[in-house]
């Protein structure tokens, strides 16, 4: 899948690593070099993804992530050289998708990009008639979005496809692994805490309250389930 790829690096170096590698998978890629230009960019032409640096000047990482996060549902993927798992899993609380710690392979950046891209592109939006409905609460595929009590609930990428693995099944319970390789694949880098975050902000957005969750429950030593309450 060709794509148009945005990378926030403020590294020279590592933008021109990426960009190499991005080019060659046949992506169309624009570089910028600090945060207010990748907000600039991303408002002026739209990418398809953004590989977005934590560190960088003017506006951070974190900041242009909370920021975008506000005005559209842009995949991201979020480069770090902090190793903290409070760190990563801020990054994913503001609503990145995924990350990548530093250094990182080249390669494995690429089929990141690839990864982001199958679960977010045309190619796999559902037909028009593919509402997911459990009690209240509504998930729409192809027009990505989701309702609660008639309202609707902006949602990260990640929480949505989430969301989404478990509409589908309503009822079924989902270990972690099980929804960790729904949003990531088979993928050794990201951790069960990752989901626990994307649970938590979505019991905020669509539980009546969020601290006794009818809903989206824990189904305790194995995992999430979605219910109809």
């Amino acid at each position: 899948m060709c794509a148009y790829v945005l990378v926030a690096e403020d590294d020279p170096k590592q933008a021109e690593l990426a960009r190499r590698y991005l080019e060659h998978e046949g992506h169309a890629v624009v570089v910028v070099g600090d945060g207010r230009a990748a907000l600039e960019e991303a408002r002026r032409n739209p990418p398809d993804l953004m590989v977005l640096d934590v560190m960088m000047p003017r506006v951070d990482g974190l900041d242009v992530c909370r920021i975008l996060r506000r005005e559209s549902d842009l995949p991201v993927l979020m480069l770090t050289a902090r190793t903290t798992e409070d760190d990563l899993l801020l990054g994913l609380d503001l609503g990145a998708d995924d990350y990548l710690t530093k250094p990182y392979s080249p390669r494995e950046l690429a089929a990141r990009v690839r990864t982001l891209l199958r679960r977010t592109g045309p190619a796999n939006r559902k037909t028009p008639d593919s509402t997911l409905r459990v009690g209240h609460l509504q998930v729409d595929p192809v027009r990505h979005e989701v309702r609660a009590d008639g309202n609707e609930i902006a949602c990260t990428p990640g929480e949505f496809h989430l969301l989404e693995a478990l509409a589908a099944e309503p009822g079924r319970v989902f270990s972690r692994d099980q929804l960790l390789r729904h949003l990531h694949g088979f993928d050794s880098y990201v951790t069960a805490r990752t989901v626990d975050v994307h649970v938590m902000n979505l019991r905020r957005k669509i539980e009546p309250d969020p601290r006794r969750p009818v809903r989206l429950l824990t189904v305790y030593g194995i995992g999430y389930k979605l219910s109809d309450g």
